[in-house]
């Protein structure tokens, strides 16, 4: 593109960013032409919308998988202990995670609640957790009878943010449980420091990072144990599975038995067939048949989410009021289990998130607006009313909790994020611009919209 061909407004956007070179040789598209190629009128207002053609879909199916799992339905030998399929998976997974030992589980849920189990977290404990989560990672503390103590929301990374976590330990705070939500990994040399300090345990919930790494390491390796799922919109699905590792063969050894009806298992020994208590949650044979056919595309997939995301990071930067999440300096690689960025209205006329995301999908760009604050949504003061928690924990402890549940960077972040499935993030750089383009359409009609 010749550079004297912008026009007046697209040459002063350029220069306002410091881009000019780059739009003039076509590295970066000139916002001026979107309004063109588009149709200037959005398409919430009855205009053409930037896209028509779906994404790529998810979960993919391995046609190549099927003689495997056909053959495990047509054996009978569903259960993990009649087959070897279960214990490959667990073997391939620890290896490719870079840990010692894996342990699979029906679902990343059960997997957390596993974890905290054999780590003796329990009634009277308290586990600190990120607010800006699925229910689930503070679900399994409840479950367990330990309160779910939230350090507020670095809004930037969507993480939890390390400044906020040593003001909530206190002498009963047994464990950090750090979730690298939307597979974008959490401060670990932080975390990790302020856990060595006060003798914490560390219990990664990965459920959302396969891949991902913190300084080349994998997350879910990072901390005394790692959890991981495999549900159906995850990067390595099987409709519902989920995975403890660790390096600790005594640990691993009582997640095996926990989770096998606490039957005997490496160092659990007893005189009975069954010397600790256990539970069944086990994986099943064909489950673990299709996690193995789906482990052949993860690290190609993750390397396209990484690549796309970056580059729409790039053409999303400098639009006002969009704000991509940033990475910790100690990421060396994110998962993109979703694409996040924040939404500022105040550079969009005021506009609602909402009215902002009708657009978008509009658009023909498939779009949420994340979780909001659940803390607020009745769950935690119905587990306090609870006869097992009144039991657990005296009257003025509860009344203290309820205190201190004020997180105000994690209130805004809910009112401001914006997500794009990792689904999205499997297309092509033109499937990037659409997207972009489509943010962009908006803003410049943001007048338009209110």
């Amino acid at each position: 593109m010749d550079k004297n061909n912008l026009t007046r407004r697209e040459f002063l956007a350029a220069a306002s960013t410091g881009t000019i070179a780059a739009v003039a040789s076509g590295g970066i598209p000139a916002y001026g032409n979107i309004g063109k190629r588009a149709g200037g009128k959005l398409a919430i207002l009855g205009g053409r919308p930037v896209r028509t053609k779906s994404f790529p879909s998810w979960p993919v199916w391995d046609k190549t998988a099927e003689k495997s799992v056909l053959s495990i339905l047509r054996s009978g030998n569903w259960f993990r202990g009649r087959g070897n399929t279960v214990s490959e998976f667990e073997k391939k997974y620890a290896e490719l995670m870079g840990a010692k030992r894996c342990v699979c589980t029906v679902n990343g849920t059960n997997a957390l609640l596993t974890a905290l189990h054999v780590l003796d977290i329990g009634v009277g404990d308290e586990v600190i957790v990120s607010p800006y989560t699925f229910i689930a990672t503070y679900n399994v503390v409840i479950g367990s009878c330990a309160l779910p103590v939230f350090a507020d929301t670095d809004p930037e990374t969507f993480q939890i943010n390390p400044d906020k976590i040593e003001e909530r330990i206190n002498e009963n705070t047994r464990a950090i449980l750090p979730v690298h939500i939307l597979g974008l990994p959490a401060n670990m040399d932080r975390i990790n420091a302020i856990a060595k300090k006060h003798n914490l345990l560390v219990i990664e919930d990965a459920c959302q990072a396969w891949l991902a790494e913190w300084r080349g390491k994998k997350c879910g390796t990072l901390g005394d144990l790692g959890c991981f799922s495999f549900q159906n919109s995850k990067h390595l699905p099987c409709g519902e599975g989920g995975a403890v590792i660790g390096d600790d063969d005594e640990v691993m050894d009582r997640c095996f038995s926990y989770h096998n009806c606490g039957r005997p298992y490496g160092s659990v020994k007893g005189t009975s067939g069954y010397p600790i208590i256990g539970t069944n949650r086990r994986m099943t044979e064909y489950q673990a048949a299709i996690l193995l056919s789906q482990m052949k595309r993860l690290e190609k997939d993750a390397q396209t989410r990484n690549e796309n995301a970056q580059y729409l990071t790039s053409r999303i930067k400098d639009i006002p009021g969009i704000v991509p999440h940033k990475l910790y300096e100690g990421v060396t690689r994110a998962a993109y289990h979703l694409y996040p960025f924040r939404y500022k209205k105040e550079h969009f006329n005021n506009v609602s998130r909402g009215r902002f995301l009708s657009a978008l999908s509009a658009e023909g760009i498939p779009c949420s607006g994340g979780y909001g604050p659940q803390y607020k949504d009745g769950l935690i003061e119905a587990a306090l009313n609870s006869k097992n928690f009144k039991r657990s924990f005296s009257k003025a402890r509860l009344n203290q909790y309820r205190e201190q549940n004020h997180y105000p960077d994690n209130d805004q972040l809910c009112k401001e994020a914006v997500w794009l499935s990792q689904r999205l993030l499997l297309g092509t750089k033109r499937d990037m611009d659409d997207i972009a383009d489509a943010i962009l359409k908006i803003y410049e009609n943001r007048d338009k919209l209110a």
